[in-house]
Order: C-alpha cells, then structure tokens, then sequence
C-alpha cells in the first residue's frame, strides 16, 4: 500500500516521503496512529500544499535550535558524586543528573535530548552530546568531582604545611657529629 508519512517514522522514512509499505503496517499501525495518510491523488494534492507551510516551520524551528546549540556548545558542568576508595563511584551519573545540572545554570534541555552511551562511571571531565533538534546537536563538558574534595584538599594543605618543618629538624641533627664520632 502506498502511503504518505506526516510523521518521522523509525525504519520506514521521513515526512512527506511516499512510500509503499506492507498493507498490515499501513493498516494496523501508520494510518491508526495518524503517522501516515493514503496516498491517493486527491491526498497527494493536499499534502503537497502542507508541505510548504510545515517546510517554513521546520526551518524556523532548525534555526532556533542552533541558535541554543550556540549557547549551549561548550557549557561545562560539575557534578559531586561520592566516591569510596581508589576513586570508584557509588552508582553513576546519568543525563538526568545532567539535565538536573544545566536547569541550575538556566538551560532548560530534556533529559531525554542528552546522549550518553552508557551512564559516567569515573571522575574526570566527559564530553557528552545534546542533540537539540534533526542534525542539530551541541557538545558539552561534564565534570564529575569527589563530593568532599575541597575538604580533602584543605586536609591536605594542613598536613604538608606542618610536615615539612619537622622532617628537616631530624635530618640536620642527625647530620651533626658528635663527640663520641671523633
């Protein structure tokens, strides 16, 4: 049967396209779900004349799209997870976490719109994909830190302020000879 698709379908096509399709997919599924229409010459017609005016509408919605790509491309976030030893995470962060983040920083981006292959599983900084619109995507960083590391370092900054004044004390004092050497 061939059918006109009004919608993107998966594996079938893109809107607009004609296409000719077994009859229970047209049947039972595309022309139910209003995702495609018949293609009679009379519905030909008529889809043509929609066309042009759904055209102007994808290019405007293209064009906001990579307006916010531009805003949105190289954008970094961070975000604290808690970490056990020898760095591993406890859980992950996922593109909700991600979504979550950018809402802080007024970008408002579906959790669904984040590409991650799999969730973040290590610390570090990671480049994750924001697909906006059809070809359209943009790229942002995202930083994944130890949830105590500012204190960490703080402890830290304490212990080798204080170590390095006594371990030069010992080193000279057993450097000085003795009376007992002579």
């Amino acid at each position: 049967m061939r059918v006109i698709l009004t919608t993107d379908v998966d594996s079938v096509g893109k809107m607009g396209e004609i296409k000719e399709v077994k009859n229970g997919l047209a049947g039972n599924y595309l022309i139910p779900k209003k995702l495609a229409i018949r293609a009679t010459p009379g519905n030909i017609k008529v889809w043509e004349q929609k066309s042009n005016i759904i055209n102007k509408r994808e290019e405007g919605l293209k064009a906001e799209a990579q307006g916010f790509a531009s805003k949105l491309e190289g954008v970094s976030v961070t975000i604290s997870v808690k970490v056990g030893e020898e760095e591993k995470i406890f859980g992950s962060v996922t593109s909700q976490n991600i979504s979550e983040a950018l809402k802080e920083l007024g970008f408002e981006v579906s959790r669904k719109d984040i590409k991650l292959e799999s969730p973040i599983k290590a610390l570090g900084t990671h480049d994750v994909s924001v697909k906006l619109y059809q070809e359209v995507e943009a790229i942002i960083k995202v930083g994944v830190v130890e949830e105590n590391a500012s204190e960490k370092t703080e402890e830290i900054q304490a212990v080798t302020e204080t170590e390095p004044e006594s371990q030069p004390q010992e080193i000279e004092a057993a450097e000085e000879p003795t009376e007992e050497d002579s």
